[in-house]
Order: C-alpha cells, then sequence, then structure tokens
C-alpha cells in the first residue's frame, strides 16, 4: 500500500468514549496515541473524523480527548451513530467527502484510531476496504476488552487488506522530509515519551 500523504489523509477516531475506554486492553496507550495522531493531523492539515456509538446511552468521548478535538485547528466533523460500523451510518460517507471533497473512495486513506477493535474497528476498517478506500490501522490507537480480542481483529484487518502501522510512522510519513515546517512539532512531541499501557 502506498505511503500516506497528508493532502489524501482522513483521521478517523471511532467511539473513544467515557464509559467504554477505560475498560479496554491498554487504554493508557490507545489514548495516548490518539492524542498525537489527533495533533499531528492538526499539524498536517488532516481531516479529523470523530465518532460516537449510541451517546445517549454510552455516554461522550473520553473528556481529554473531546477537549482536544473541540480545540483543532484542521476541518472536524463529528457522527454520532447506532450501527457499529461506521460505515453502517447513512451520513457517514458524505462526512469523508466532506473532509476530502472530490477525492473519492478510490483515493482517500483512511488512519484509523479507536475501540473495539472485534466490533466497530474491524466492521468499519472491512467495510472502507471494500469501498475502495486505503485503510492504515494505527495498532497503538485500537483495542478491545482483551488483547486476545485486540490480536485477532488486527490479524483479520490486516488479512482483508488494511495496513497496520503505529503512530509515529504515520507523523513521518504525513512529514516525509525533516525539513518539513510541521517536523520540529512532531520531533518535540515525540520525545515526550512512549504512550504507556
Amino acid at each position: 500500500m502506498p505511503i500516506l500523504d497528508p493532502a489524501r489523509s482522513i483521521l478517523l477516531v471511532i467511539d473513544l468514549q467515557g464509559k467504554l475506554v477505560h475498560q479496554v486492553h491498554r487504554s493508557a496507550m490507545v489514548l495516548e496515541a490518539t492524542r498525537r495522531l489527533m495533533r499531528f493531523a492538526d499539524l498536517f492539515t488532516v481531516p479529523v473524523v470523530l465518532s460516537e456509538q449510541y451517546p445517549k446511552g454510552l455516554g461522550p468521548t473520553e473528556a481529554g480527548l473531546k477537549a482536544l478535538f473541540d480545540g483543532l485547528s484542521t476541518r472536524t466533523f463529528l457522527l454520532a451513530k447506532n450501527a457499529f460500523s461506521c460505515c453502517g451510518d447513512p451520513g457517514f460517507d458524505g462526512l469523508l467527502e466532506q473532509a476530502r471533497p472530490g477525492l473519492g473512495r478510490q483515493r482517500r486513506q483512511v488512519v484509523v484510531a479507536g475501540i473495539e477493535a472485534h466490533v466497530c474497528v474491524v466492521q468499519t476498517v472491512l467495510e472502507l476496504l471494500a469501498a475502495g478506500s486505503e485503510v492504515h490501522v494505527c495498532w497503538d490507537a485500537v483495542s478491545g476488552r482483551g488483547e486476545e480480542y485486540r490480536r485477532h481483529a488486527i490479524e483479520r484487518m490486516a488479512a482483508a487488506g488494511a495496513t497496520i502501522t503505529n503512530h509515529e510512522s504515520v507523523a513521518f510519513e504525513w512529514a516525509r522530509d525533516k525539513d518539513h515546517p510541521g517536523f520540529k512539532a512532531v520531533s518535540s512531541l515525540l520525545k515526550e515519551g512512549q504512550p504507556q499501557a
């Protein structure tokens, strides 16, 4: 699969809601890697789509992550959904089109973070792939209720054609060069230390 291009990329953050996120395997790592991805998206003007699964019952996105999302300068889109797959929501494809007007499904590169790996994430990824989009799943920003759920979901997504990556690789691919104006900020953020379990 081609290297990530910020002009073709969309960051999709799936269902990192407060009632759920602290119950998943390595939740601290997932939250920190996702925070970094969102900050990288802001640096490289990559649109961010944030989904929430049945927020009336499961509550909003984790507070710190939502505050970061609300403060981003890049274009942001919020999707409240009932379908497990983001693709199952009738408004989702329109949001992707708004995020990258005129690009089309075949040219989109969707970078994925979120939970739960074996339900909403895997269904979304499989349907995005089936529609022709490139999908890059950040293993350090994706999890589920247990290590096995996470691992087997990631294996399934990889077998279906998703690229398994991590938040650092995404940042370096978006920058491509140490002389990119955003690279010093990337480097500074990465020096803060690795996300921990």
